[in-house]
């Protein structure tokens, strides 16, 4: 059984940066497309990004764009999400989630095996 753990997570002011970790135990996730998806109390999960197991990657939410970005590390068996410029509207759990194909998409259906997720709350 796949798992992923998310951490990075936390409290920030508006402005400020974090780094959200995605990794797993037992298997290599450069093997697989990532992605990273957030939801806001009240609100459904959105994709954010994806990158690809030949590390394409592709953003989706437009209000992200220009300041998050996807990596991965393949020694440390690690996809990261760069998080820059916070406002307010970005507080939500974060999570990532394994693709099903090896590009990206939109949709959360062609992801499975969801981590538990991260906090993210930016006031001031």
């Amino acid at each position: 059984q796949v798992q992923l753990v998310e951490s990075g997570g936390g409290s920030v002011r508006p402005g400020g940066s974090l780094r959200l970790s995605c990794q797993a135990s037992g298997w290599r996730l450069d093997w697989y497309t990532i992605g990273w998806f957030r939801q806001a109390p009240r609100k459904a999960r959105e994709v954010i990004l994806c990158i690809a197991n030949n590390d394409g990657t592709a953003t989706y939410l437009e209000s992200v764009k220009g300041r998050f970005t996807i990596s991965r590390d393949r020694y440390r068996n690690t996809v990261y999400l760069q998080m820059s410029a916070l406002q307010p509207e970005d507080t939500a759990i974060y999570s990532c989630a394994v693709g099903t194909h090896h590009y990206c998409s939109n949709s959360s259906s062609d992801f499975r095996s969801w981590g538990q997720g991260t906090q993210v709350t930016v006031s001031s």
